[in-house]
């Protein structure tokens, strides 16, 4: 969490960003000076009257709520009377606090006695002050207004009469009091989920009752299933929602395919990872007369399936997105429809909403339609199949049939690629570099991160490591996909040179937090890379100039994972601000609804103006936005926690063994160490290092030997060894190999 958050302003589409902080940030500078909207317009630069009106709108609302107050008409002054505000409580690892609210520029510190049974991400009341000894201000917090959380995974702790669940997130620093009636015939060291029922006011421990009992720790499934009750995520479907999947009508009747385009004839096929079951988009490719291409791009039609007010579409709404630990998938969709009736599967009729284009040879689109289709699957690929014809045929060449090697084959046996799918395969390729081309020139941003993926034993045990880097195929890919999301976004929301403002699922990102890119800045130049943030276009340039410079190199995790770090989220809204990190004015998803709600909603709306509908009031779609937004949070939390469980669990197995790594992260208790051959990272503790006294140094981002002067820097190779390993907090520690 950073804990100073000044901001530029910004508007965000409509509406002024940080309308509320950034009003308090002009009064807070001297309380004693009072200001008019037009001042006060000034100093933000809003000059249009749609930005004044905001202004005028949010000063009424401070007043009237006694946040500032009106010393003469129209002349406003911040209220130094006022002493309560809330917001939300940000709990650390050491136990303390920060509030965070938009009547303080700054996050406020809490200490851990003052928490007042608050917890981490909870909404509450809270007295703010100045501490006597500086400037500091501090808070107490007074009132729970709303609890984020009430239920937590952790290990039962069981005595004579009672218990305490000590719960394995380390934000959580009370343990829960379990009386004897309350356990659920949980045992001593099992892992439970318990939820919290009571906090009596002179207990220092919530009262709680044991809702579910998972099994012992170290139990892979046990540990799986805490990862996903830990951020709230289901592991299994009600009875009630499967039944509704099984009854759902499955043939496509003659009546279904007359009312769409029947694209049944097009050459389409899949690409997708060698392991996916659920396929929700496909390619269609056809050469035109006029020696254009039309390009279909095929996604799942969920929303013919999953119709609204219904068991199916509520669970899926309260889900919002499929959760992709090491071993699994949690679907979002019951399997019978996210396997069978919406997956493209090969071979077989699938209903889809599609959107299509006709591209000449410069990737420039002539022609756009969107709309319902029916559609067959001639051929389905892996990645490494597509990959494979990409490397081994060249376009220029007279096509002929193309042998797919058994050792990159999905049937393990040589089969043969029909000269139509070659073709298409290496157009598609070339047409999408010149799309990623253009995007590139444009600003957009390029991750092209390496992923850590697990070999796993029949028991999904990990036994060994490997790397996967995107590729021509997997970029291919993504480049239609980007197009279809973008166009689709532009169809709706962008018409005769101007914004339609017609309600819509948008995709958005803002752009950069500057003090966050400022320190980016700071840091990489220890390492010889610099940043120029004169301008968006510079900033962009030389961000991409940083992550094609780091690759390949030992400090290349660090510092993209840094670099994503000064990055503002994506979130899903109604209200467009354009899409930074892909530089486009307008995107939404709409690709993949068998694992996304919001392409759901996008299916839907684009269909509902098709069909020459008005637009729907903002506020609903608004809501399921943030909902989808804070699920797909959860979910993405899961997925970092179960490779974190790996490789743990995969470390556990090579303790005497001596690894090269990288240091990662420095802090005044230890340095981070990420070992370069498997990304496993881990800590090795001050107090364990023998050899001096060191001291974290935050200016030169090290610690330094108080007698040897020897230097420990981020970004320096370092050998280690596992000292511990604890799978129940996921966390590793390392000693140093000191040399």
């Amino acid at each position: 969490m950073t804990r100073n958050k000044k901001r530029i302003f910004k508007k965000k589409g409509n509406v002024v960003k940080d309308l509320t902080k950034n009003i308090f940030k002009i009064l807070n500078a001297d309380s004693e000076k009072f200001y008019n909207y037009k001042q006060i317009a000034a100093k933000l630069k809003i000059s249009d009257t749609d930005g004044k009106t905001q202004i005028i709108r949010k000063l009424a609302e401070l007043t009237a709520t006694k946040k500032i107050k009106e010393v003469d008409r129209g002349k406003f002054q911040i209220n130094v009377d006022r002493k309560y505000s809330i917001g939300t409580l940000d709990v650390t690892s050491n136990g303390n606090g920060y509030f965070i609210t938009d009547d303080y520029e700054d996050d406020i510190f809490i200490p851990n006695i003052n928490l007042g049974k608050g917890l981490h991400n909870d909404t509450v009341k809270a007295y703010v002050y100045k501490k006597r000894s500086g400037k500091k201000m501090e808070a107490d917090v007074v009132e729970i207004i709303e609890r984020a959380k009430t239920e937590f995974v952790g290990v039962l702790q069981k005595n004579k009469n009672f218990g305490f669940v000590v719960p394995d997130n380390n934000k959580m620093y009370a343990d829960i009091f379990i009386s004897e009636n309350k356990m659920n015939g949980a045992e001593d060291g099992d892992k439970v989920q318990a939820k919290i029922i009571d906090w009596p006011e002179n207990s220092k421990n919530p009262f709680g009752k044991i809702t579910t009992v998972l099994g012992k720790p170290g139990d892979h499934n046990t540990e799986m299933h805490s990862i996903l009750l830990e951020y709230d995520l289901p592991y299994e479907f009600e009875p009630e929602v499967e039944k509704e999947a099984e009854n759902l009508p499955l043939e496509i009747t003659e009546k279904e395919i007359s009312a769409r385009r029947d694209m049944r004839k097009d050459l389409t096929f899949t690409i997708d990872p060698k392991d996916a079951k659920d396929f929700d988009d496909a390619l269609s490719f056809t050469k035109l007369e006029n020696g254009n291409y039309e390009i279909g791009i095929h996604i799942a039609d969920v929303s013919h399936y999953l119709q609204p007010k219904t068991i199916l579409d509520d669970e899926a709404f309260k889900r919002a997105t499929s959760v992709y630990l090491v071993d699994r998938v949690v679907p979002m969709l019951p399997e019978m429809l996210s396997n069978g009736v919406c997956s493209l599967r090969p071979n077989e009729e699938k209903l889809t909403f599609s959107a299509v284009f006709e591209i000449n040879e410069k990737a420039q689109i002539i022609n756009e339609w969107f709309g319902r289709t029916v559609t067959y699957s001639d051929q389905r690929f892996a990645y490494e199949e597509a990959q494979s014809i990409i490397e081994n045929v060249k376009l220029s060449d007279a096509i002929q049939p193309y042998t797919m090697p058994k050792d990159i084959s999905i049937i393990d046996k040589e089969y043969t690629v029909t000269p139509a799918i070659v073709e298409a395969t290496l157009k598609l390729d070339e047409l999408a570099k010149i799309l990623r081309k253009k995007r590139m020139k444009s600003g957009a941003i390029s991750f092209d991160r390496v992923e850590v993926k697990f070999n796993l034993d029949e028991q999904a045990n990990p036994v060994g490591v490997f790397f996967k880097e995107s590729q021509d195929a997997n970029k291919l890919i993504e480049e239609f996909m980007l197009l279809a999301n973008r166009k689709v976004a532009e169809f709706v929301g962008f018409a005769k040179g101007k914004a339609t403002n017609k309600t819509f699922i948008y995709r958005v990102h803002d752009e950069p937090d500057v003090e966050k890119l400022a320190s980016l800045e700071n840091m990489v130049r220890k390492f010889g890379y610099k940043i120029n943030t004169d301008t968006k276009q510079a900033t962009s340039d030389s961000l991409n100039q940083l992550l094609s410079d780091v690759h390949g190199k030992a400090e290349s995790n660090m510092i993209e994972t840094l670099t994503i770090r000064t990055m503002s989220k994506a979130v899903y809204t109604t209200q467009n601000i354009g899409h930074y990190g892909l530089a486009f004015d307008y995107y939404s998803h709409f690709t993949s609804p068998i694992r996304r709600y919001p392409d759901v909603m996008t299916h839907r709306l684009l269909q509902h103006y098709l069909d020459g509908g008005e637009s729907p009031k903002a506020d609903k779609y608004e809501e399921k936005c943030k909902h989808s937004s804070n699920r797909e949070e959860l979910a993405s939390k899961a997925e970092r926690s179960s490779i974190k469980y790996m490789q743990v669990k995969y470390m556990q197995d090579h303790k005497d063994e001596v690894f090269e790594g990288v240091i990662t992260g420095v802090t005044e208790w230890g340095i981070y160490v990420e070992i370069k051959s498997n990304k496993c990272e881990g800590m090795v503790r001050i107090r364990d290092i023998k050899s001096d006294f060191y001291i974290f140094d935050e200016k030169q981002y090290a610690i330094v030997g108080q007698s040897t002067k020897h230097i420990y820097q981020l970004g320096d190779d370092v050998k280690v060894q596992v000292k511990k390993t604890d799978l129940e907090r996921k966390h590793l520690d390392f000693n140093l190999i000191e040399e």
